[in-house]
């Protein structure tokens, strides 16, 4: 009799341990509704990132942002040269913003990596990426990257909690990492810019969609851009104003699966911007079918037209949004 008790002290125990990780995932805001949680991960200080080399000249900031309803309306986004939009688990997205010519004071919220991140940031020369943590497995691959990590773990004074609730109320001071702006010579992106390509269809709205988001860009006439919405809400800063971009690309790629997963059972799609395909360039109102081509991870992308002409795109800042192709 007194083993059986035992026995059933063991399961009770093991009961209450997993009902208290359950309640734990819960009050960090890691449910399927809020985004990908980030249960699994390992944490920021677990990874030998102080490690990662330094960069040598301009290094562009890279911030992975979050884009759960629950991280709206963001702070600092609308300062980024480029803004890439990616689909993660769930069908939801994130958002990769890159900071060149302008440091916005706060950038959030701050969320964690992803595997396909570590291609996407080689056209930088060791780019500075600021984010809030890595799943356990892929910490080892992003501190053997040629990048300068920094995260709450090893930079604690870059990052603050705002108000709402955890995981999407990480925010970040740039000037703390990146004292210096680093300047448009940190863009190596292959982007060019100039005057529109002749041709080009009248286009009032394109809708991009994610099995659980999307991105709809209005044109508009009176401000010259394109208006941003996000699941169907017009995407707006925490100061009020409607984000926006003179330049907006649709870039069709392959989307497979990675070997990383969420604390769900969720797989974690990589996105391979390395490759060739096609894409499309809105800009003016209008929108050019084009092809994109990214020989190396170490290049920039090439967006040109059937001919190889260079396709140029308007100044100021690109959002470059990641489809799966057909």
């Amino acid at each position: 009799m007194r083993r059986r008790r035992g026995a059933r002290g063991r399961h009770a125990t093991t009961a209450a341990l997993l009902a208290a990780a359950v309640t734990a995932a819960v009050a960090a805001g890691c449910t399927a509704a809020d985004g990908p949680g980030d249960d699994g991960r390992g944490s920021s200080k677990e990874s030998k990132q102080g490690a990662s080399p330094s960069a040598t000249g301009p290094s562009a900031l890279v911030v992975k942002i979050d884009n759960a309803a629950a991280a709206r309306p963001h702070t600092g986004v609308d300062a980024a040269d480029v803004v890439y939009a990616e689909q993660v688990e769930g069908g939801l997205s994130r958002l990769m913003a890159v900071y060149a010519t302008r440091l916005p004071e706060t950038v959030g919220p701050v969320r964690s990596a992803r595997e396909s991140d570590l291609e996407l940031l080689r056209q930088f020369d060791r780019p500075t990426l600021a984010f809030s943590g890595a799943q356990r497995k892929l910490l080892p691959l992003i501190d053997k990257a040629p990048l300068r990590a920094e995260t709450p773990g090893n930079a604690a004074d870059a990052y603050f909690r705002g108000s709402g609730n955890a995981p999407h109320n990480l925010y970040l001071r740039p000037e703390r990492i990146v004292p210096k702006t680093p300047g448009e010579a940190a863009l190596t992106t292959g982007f060019h810019y100039g005057a529109a390509p002749a041709g080009g269809t009248a286009t009032n709205s394109r809708t991009v969609r994610y099995p659980g988001a999307r991105f709809t860009f209005t044109w508009s006439d009176s401000r010259d851009r394109w208006l941003v919405g996000m699941d169907g809400t017009p995407a707006t800063t925490a100061d009020g104003e409607r984000m926006t971009a003179p330049t907006v690309v649709v870039q069709y790629v392959k989307v497979r699966e990675s070997a990383f997963r969420d604390f769900l059972g969720n797989n974690t799609p990589y996105t391979e911007t390395v490759g060739s395909g096609t894409a499309q360039v809105l800009r003016d109102g209008r929108a050019w079918d084009v092809n994109w081509k990214r020989e190396k991870a170490t290049d920039g992308t090439a967006f040109t037209s059937d001919d190889g002409t260079p396709v140029n795109f308007a100044k100021g800042p690109v959002w470059v949004v990641f489809a799966k192709a057909p």
